[in-house]
């Protein structure tokens, strides 16, 4: 399976494991599993660091590369044709990270972790943690 985080279950796969129910951690850990993680993600990390709202132990230019490596997560870049999706999106959430999120595993083919119940609204392969 091919998993995209999105942000706030990355964060807790590095800091708060056990807010992941137990099977999602076994899928997570398994070997024959991928996990990504969207730039969009980052960019919304960088951001929410830099006006206070994200205590990190280091800046986001030193903490996203090196807890994707430990973490064996794969870096998913934003194409055009993922932002230009986001239109055809019902407007189901406004949320501009959520929305790409939702385009990137679409487009992508992957199975969106995230704790947000609102997104299962959208025709996405979902876990909710």
């Amino acid at each position: 399976m091919r998993f995209l985080l999105d942000t706030r279950c990355w964060l807790w796969l590095l800091t708060e494991p056990e807010r992941i129910p137990a099977d999602s951690l076994e899928a997570l850990s398994s070997p024959e599993n991928e996990i990504f993680l969207s730039a969009a993600s980052t960019w919304e990390i960088a951001i929410k660091y830099a006006l206070g709202r994200l205590p990190l132990p280091h800046p986001p230019q030193q903490y996203v590369p090196s807890r994707m490596a430990t973490s064996g997560t794969a870096p998913l870049p934003v194409e055009i044709r993922h932002t230009v999706h986001v239109a055809s999106l019902p407007a189901h959430h406004r949320d501009p990270f959520d929305r790409l999120l939702i385009a990137q595993a679409q487009l992508e083919n992957l199975t969106l972790l995230t704790a947000d119940a609102q997104l299962s609204a959208y025709d996405v392969e979902l876990r909710l943690v």
